[in-house]
């Protein structure tokens, strides 16, 4: 049989204030932007570096052939994607100075 149940009043829900919008200048959003790059970089070099221990690890029978594949190919899916955005980013550079003022 389906015995009703009651629920307790609802909790208050704390509304958030909206906050103005900070603009940020030129100069702080290259910078940022720049430590996005450098951080993807470095994130890059680190799975490069994972593969070298994993293929060491292999070597000893430590690791399996899998978990091998698996961080290679994440690697090379890694640099094939920065070299696409290096690519990107020479393109709009190359369109910017072509541009006639």
């Amino acid at each position: 049989m389906i015995e009703s149940m009651s629920l307790g009043s609802a909790p208050q829900i704390n509304r958030m204030q909206a906050k103005p919008a900070v603009q940020a200048t030129p100069a702080e959003m290259t910078e940022s932007f720049g430590s996005y790059l450098q951080a993807a970089l470095e994130s890059v070099s680190a799975q490069e570096k994972n593969v070298h221990k994993m293929n060491d690890l292999y070597l000893v029978g430590k690791a399996d052939v899998t978990q091998v594949l698996i961080a290679a190919e994440q690697a090379q899916l890694s640099l094939q994607l920065t070299s696409q955005v290096r690519n990107k980013a020479v393109e709009a550079y190359q369109e910017l100075m072509r541009m006639q003022i």
